[in-house]
């Protein structure tokens, strides 16, 4: 896998992927960015987010669950000190569906959180992940 990042202005880079997806991410003002795009670190929570919930969503999938939304919603803590790498990081999903089963939802999560998620898996050599979910019922 190949990425390539290009210096724009000040603190604004432009991110493009292999696969020819571009993205902007920029720095806070106080940081002399114009705050244009994600920032740097927000983009790895992204990925993780990203990366589970395409996890979670196959698995359910393959289950022949009826699976109408995922929505994860990501709070993480930081260390206050250079290098200020992510120390807490709560994943929280909120599954939709009708007639879903939760001991499915619940292995699908676990499943993501163990062993098929690389992001989550990396971030937690530095971070302790935790994780639960909701179903919503449609």
């Amino acid at each position: 896998m190949k990425a390539r990042i290009k210096w724009v202005e000040q603190v604004t880079f432009l991110g493009e992927s292999e696969s020819g997806h571009a993205v902007v991410m920029d720095g806070a003002p106080e940081s002399g960015g114009r705050n244009l795009g994600v920032r740097p670190m927000e983009m790895l929570l992204l990925g993780m987010g990203g990366c589970t919930s395409f996890d979670v969503i196959h698995i359910l999938k393959k289950a022949r669950q009826p699976v109408t939304d995922c929505v994860v919603e990501i709070n993480a803590e930081r260390s206050a000190e250079v290098p200020k790498v992510f120390t807490r990081i709560h994943v929280h999903f909120i599954i939709s569906g009708t007639g879903l089963q939760e001991k499915q939802v619940e292995r699908a999560v676990e499943l993501s959180a163990t062993r098929y998620c690389s992001a989550s898996l990396m971030l937690g050599k530095t971070a302790q992940i935790t994780h639960d979910y909701e179903i919503v019922e449609v």
